[in-house]
């Protein structure tokens, strides 16, 4: 899907709807056999996801693709917020600042 939006040139610009989806790539595992197979982007109610996938096999035989999602830190969500681990505020009534 493409939305087609006007730029401040007055050229057109495509931008796309990435919403729910992504992509996957295969990753360079290097020395490390840890390492996914694949690796990829993903966005998901609009904040930013990173993709790992491992080829796994079933205890059947079957082979499949194993994926984990973290989230993209520091890349601002639909509502401009970072996606990142939460930041501690520091209380001032408390007597140790850590």
């Amino acid at each position: 899907m493409t939305d087609s939006t006007q730029a401040q040139g007055g050229a057109d610009q495509t931008t796309f709807n990435n919403e729910l989806r992504g992509a996957l790539f295969r990753n360079d595992k290097g020395d490390n056999p840890m390492r996914p197979d694949y690796r990829g982007r993903c966005q998901i109610d609009g904040k930013d996801y990173r993709m790992s996938g491992w080829v796994r096999q079933s205890r059947a035989g079957q082979t499949f693709l194993s994926l984990a999602f973290t989230a993209d830190p520091g890349t601002p969500d639909a509502q401009g917020q970072p996606t990142g681990p939460p930041t501690a505020q520091a209380d001032a009534s408390d007597p140790l600042p850590f």
